[in-house]
C-alpha cells in the first residue's frame, strides 16, 4: 500500500476514535487489509441515514466540494504566506543573538572566552532564567554549543515529560502482566458448551480481579501510607450508595464529593502531622515537638512517588459520582432488561447504550467498585469512563481495538510528542509569560502571535498526558474516549469547542449533571425564549461546576463565567439567523457565519488565555497593546481577515466530513 494511503489513515478520524465515524452504531472491527475504500460505502450509508429523512429528502444541506474553486486557491495562497510568518514572529522574540564573539583554540577543544551579546529582543534576559538544557542539534539561544535550549517551565507538564521513561515502563509492562496473569489464572467454565452469558461473565471476573489487585498496588507505590486516605475516601462513598435509601443518593453524593474536592485543597491532603498538632500540641514553654507529631511526620514522609496524592485526586472524583449515579439509577430497572426489551446483542453494543444500559446488580460490589476507581491506566488523568461503560467493556472486548488502529495510534502519538518538543526548543510563549513583563515592548502582531501559540501549547501539553494514557488502556484492552477531538485552531464554535475539548469531562458534565439539571429545556416553539434562558442558566451552572473542579480560585471561577457569557452571543445569533431561512441564500448565509465565528473565535481565546495563561491583569496588558495604537488596530483587521479564511476552510472540512457520512458535533 502506498505511503500516502498510511499517512491518510495515520490521521484519519477513524484511527482517533471510532466514535467519530460509528457514532450511532456499535463500532466495527476492521481487518488489518481492509482498505479504506472498501470501508467508505459503509460510512456513505450512515451518512445518508443521519442526513436525509424517511422520504429521501436531505433534511441538512451539504454542498458540493469548494477545495478546487478559485476562493479556496486564494485561501491556499494566504496559508502560505501567512502561517510562516506567525511562526517567524514568534520564534523571533524567543531568542537572543549574538553578533560578536571571541573564540579560542587549543589542542583539546573549541569553547567561548567571552561574547558581546546584541539580544534579539529587551525582554529576553527576564525570562532566559527559565529555560533548560535541550537535544535538539542546532537550536543555540547563544553561542554556546554545549548547551541547547528548551521552555520546560511549565510544571504540570514538565512532570509528566520528565517521568516518561518510567510511565513507559508502566505503559509496556502493566499489559504484559495482564496477560500472563490471564495465561495463568484463566477461569474454567466447567461445562461442556458454554453459554456467551457465561463467558462473558468469566472474563468480567478475570479482568476486575487483575484490575482490584494492581490498582491497590498501583496506588500504594504512588502515594505510601497516603493510600490509607484515599481508600477511607472510596469506602465513605460506596457506603452513601449503598447503605442510604434510594431517594437521597443523589444528593447525599454531590454534596459529599464536592466537600471533599474543597477538603483535598483547603487542608492540603490532610497531612498526620496536621492532625497530631490537634491531639497534642507542641511540649514545654520552648514549644517542643511532641513524640506523636514527630512520629506522624515521620509517617508523612513515607507518601510515595506522588506525596501529594490530592492534586489528580479531582479525576476520581469523577469515578466515584458516576458509580454511584449509575447504581441509582439501575434500581430504576431493577424488573427489566434494557438488553432483553430492545433485544440487543450485548456482546456489540454502541457507546450510547454501554453508558445508558445499567450494569447488573452483582457488578455494584466492593471488588469492581475499587477495579474501576482506581484503575491504573486512566487513575492519574482520564480519559473519564463510566462505570457501566467498563463493566460492559469487561464483559465482552470492545471490537473498536485491533492492532492496527493501535499501533497508528501508537505513533500519532508518538509524532505529537515529537511537535511539542519542537514548538518547546524554539518557541518560548511560556517562559515569556511567566516573567510577566512589559508587554508594551512588544509589537501588537507579536503579542496576538505569543498569546494564540500559548494556547496551542496548553492544548498540546493536555493532549499528549490524556493520549499517553488512553494507549495505555487501548493496549490492555479498554477502549476510552478520545479526550481532544479537533486541533485548537479548527475550532469557531464555542459550545463545539468544549464537546470537543476534554470530550469525555464534556460527556460526563452532561450526563451527570447537565441533563439531571434540565439541559437546554423544552424545544416548543411556544417557549423559546425561555427555554434558552434555562438552558443558559444549566450552562452557567455547569462552568461554575467545572472552574471550581479544575481549581478553587477566582480566576478559574472567572474563566468559568467568560465561557457562559461568551456562548450567548452564539445563541442569540442562532435565534436572530435560524439556517432555515437561509436555504435560498448558502453563500450570504456562510459568510454571516464566518463573520460571526471570527468573534467567537477571539472571546474563545480571551477566555483561556485568562483561565489557563496569562490572567486577567496579563489579557489587560495584551489588549492594550494590541487596540492602544492604530497600528495595532490596523494588525487586528488583518488579523480577523485571517481568521475569516480560517473559519471558511473550518466549514469546507466539516461539509466534507459530512460527504463521507461523518456528522460530528463539533
Amino acid at each position: 500500500m502506498s505511503l500516502l494511503y498510511w499517512a491518510r489513515k495515520l490521521y484519519s478520524l477513524d484511527t482517533l476514535d471510532t466514535r467519530f465515524t460509528h457514532s450511532a452504531n456499535p463500532p466495527r472491527a476492521v481487518s488489518e487489509s481492509q482498505s479504506q475504500s472498501q470501508s467508505q460505502p459503509q460510512l456513505n450509508q450512515i451518512g445518508r441515514s443521519a442526513t436525509t429523512g424517511q422520504d429521501g429528502r436531505p433534511t441538512d444541506s451539504v454542498s458540493q466540494s469548494r477545495w478546487k474553486t478559485p476562493e479556496f486557491f486564494f485561501y491556499y495562497l494566504a496559508f502560505i504566506i501567512v502561517v510562516p510568518l506567525m511562526f517567524k514572529t514568534v520564534i523571533d522574540v524567543s531568542q537572543g543573538q549574538y553578533s560578536k564573539c571571541q573564540l579560542h583554540f587549543s589542542s583539546f577543544d573549541f569553547s567561548v572566552l567571552s561574547a558581546l551579546s546584541v539580544e534579539s529582543h529587551p525582554t529576553y534576559s527576564s525570562y532566559s532564567h527559565l529555560l533548560s538544557p535541550g537535544w535538539i542539534p542546532g537550536r543555540k539561544v547563544a553561542y554556546r554549543p554545549a548547551l541547547i535550549f528548551q521552555d520546560n517551565s511549565d510544571a504540570q507538564f514538565s512532570s509528566f515529560r520528565d517521568n516518561i521513561p518510567s510511565l513507559l515502563g508502566l505503559v509496556v509492562g502493566h499489559p504484559l502482566l495482564h496477560r500472563v496473569y490471564d495465561f495463568f489464572v484463566s477461569r474454567d467454565p466447567k461445562v461442556a458448551k458454554p453459554s456467551a452469558s457465561l463467558l462473558a461473565k468469566l472474563r468480567l471476573e478475570q479482568r476486575t480481579q487483575f484490575d482490584y489487585y494492581f490498582a491497590l498496588l498501583f496506588i500504594l507505590a504512588l502515594h505510601g501510607l497516603s493510600a490509607l486516605k484515599v481508600l477511607l475516601i472510596l469506602f465513605l462513598n460506596y457506603r452513601i450508595a449503598k447503605g442510604l435509601p434510594r431517594k437521597y443518593i443523589p444528593v447525599v453524593t454531590w454534596i459529599f464529593n464536592i466537600g471533599i474536592l474543597f477538603a483535598n485543597e483547603l487542608y492540603d491532603g490532610y497531612p498526620l502531622s496536621d492532625i497530631a498538632k490537634v491531639i497534642k500540641p507542641a511540649e514545654g514553654s520552648l514549644g517542643q515537638v511532641s513524640s506523636l507529631v514527630s512520629c506522624a511526620q515521620w509517617l508523612d514522609g513515607l507518601g510515595g512517588l506522588m506525596p501529594r496524592w490530592q492534586i489528580l485526586f479531582k479525576v476520581t472524583i469523577l469515578r466515584l459520582i458516576s458509580f454511584n449515579m449509575d447504581f441509582y439509577w439501575s434500581l430504576e430497572q431493577l424488573s427489566s432488561s434494557p438488553i432483553e426489551k430492545k433485544q440487543l446483542d450485548p456482546a456489540s453494543l454502541s457507546e450510547r447504550d454501554r453508558m445508558r444500559i445499567p450494569a447488573e446488580q452483582t457488578s455494584f460490589n466492593p471488588v469492581y467498585y475499587v477495579a474501576y476507581v482506581l484503575y491504573s491506566p486512566l487513575y492519574l488523568s482520564g480519559p473519564i469512563l463510566t462505570f457501566n461503560d467498563y463493566i460492559s467493556q469487561q464483559r465482552h472486548a470492545p471490537s473498536s481495538i485491533t492492532r492496527t488502529r493501535t499501533i497508528l495510534y501508537a505513533i500519532r502519538f508518538c509524532l505529537t510528542v515529537l511537535c511539542m518538543e519542537l514548538v518547546l526548543h524554539y518557541i518560548y510563549a511560556l517562559a515569556i509569560s511567566s516573567a510577566a513583563p512589559n508587554w508594551s515592548l512588544y509589537t501588537p502582531g507579536q503579542l496576538s502571535m505569543l498569546g494564540y501559540f500559548h494556547l496551542h501549547i496548553i492544548w498540546l501539553k493536555l493532549l499528549i498526558p490524556w493520549r499517553f494514557f488512553r494507549l495505555w488502556a487501548l493496549l490492555d484492552g479498554l477502549d476510552p474516549p478520545e479526550n481532544m477531538v479537533r486541533c485548537m485552531s479548527n475550532n469557531y464554535s464555542a459550545l463545539a469547542f468544549w464537546r470537543g475539548w476534554h470530550r469525555s469531562f464534556n460527556r460526563w458534565v452532561v450526563r451527570y449533571l447537565y441533563v439531571p439539571l434540565g439541559g437546554g429545556g423544552t424545544r416548543s416553539t411556544e417557549r423559546t425564549l425561555l427555554s434558552r434562558a434555562r438552558g443558559m442558566f444549566n450552562f452557567l451552572a455547569v462552568f461554575t461546576f467545572v472552574a471550581l473542579w479544575h481549581d478553587i480560585n477566582l480566576r478559574l471561577l472567572m474563566w468559568g463565567w467568560l465561557v457562559s457569557l461568551f456562548v450567548l452571543p452564539e445563541v442569540v445569533a442562532s435565534l436572530i439567523f435560524p439556517a432555515r431561512r437561509w436555504h435560498s441564500h448558502p453563500n450570504t448565509y456562510r459568510v454571516l457565519c464566518g463573520i460571526g465565528a471570527v468573534g467567537n473565535i477571539l472571546m474563545m481565546m480571551m477566555a483561556n488565555l485568562v483561565g489557563f495563561a496569562v490572567g486577567l491583569d496579563g489579557l489587560k496588558g495584551l489588549m492594550e497593546g494590541i487596540v492602544g495604537s492604530y497600528s495595532g488596530l490596523a494588525f487586528l483587521v488583518l488579523a480577523c481577515a485571517g481568521l475569516f479564511i480560517g473559519v471558511q476552510v473550518m466549514f469546507e472540512i466539516r461539509e466534507s466530513e459530512l460527504r463521507a457520512g461523518i456528522k460530528m458535533k463539533c
